[in-house]
């Protein structure tokens, strides 16, 4: 199983860098994980009636805060997921999330919040955040990202190549 993972979108309404992206990037996964700043619930229709499975955060509407948790689990091809936008800077903010989900046995966290993608082991969880695809706040680059499971679960952050589009993507 395949599913595509975006966080910290920051738009009120599809835009035609965001429908590039997910189109060049998601076309083929089975789910989507979102982990909050959407902004505005509009933002979903982005994903083209795929499963999305989201949470919201700190930038988001309060429309979008009554009609999505802060938090949430899923269980996804015999795997559970701990989805949660997040808090602070990007240091240590993996340990700190992990706390929100003790005891629920994720096998991976996923979040977002710091805009600094993110793919590795914390206290024997994989802990993945992908980046943001609009903003670059504390990254090298624009990213989204995949996770692959199966036996196990791999994460890939992709970094989003404006080169390849002819429009002008979203500068924040």
């Amino acid at each position: 199983m395949k599913i595509g993972v975006i966080s910290d979108t920051h738009v009120l309404q599809p835009i035609p860098w965001l429908e590039y992206i997910v189109k060049a990037h998601f076309n083929d996964v089975d789910a989507i994980f979102h982990t909050g700043d959407f902004v505005g619930l509009e933002a979903f229709n982005l994903f083209d009636g795929k499963k999305v499975y989201a949470v919201s955060g700190n930038m988001d509407t309060e429309e979008v805060k009554k009609a999505l948790p802060t938090r949430l689990v899923v269980d996804v091809a015999g795997k559970r997921f701990g989805l949660i936008h997040g808090l602070g800077g990007p240091q240590t903010v993996e340990r700190q999330l992990l706390e929100e989900f003790l005891g629920a046995g994720i096998d991976c966290l996923v979040f977002g919040h710091t805009h600094c993608p993110f793919n590795g082991i914390v206290d024997d969880v994989l802990c993945f955040n992908p980046g943001s695809p609009t903003d670059r706040r504390y990254a090298p680059f624009n990213s989204v990202g995949l996770l692959h499971v199966d036996d196990t679960i791999k994460g890939e952050i992709r970094i989003v190549d404006e080169r390849r589009w002819h429009g002008s993507p979203v500068r924040t």
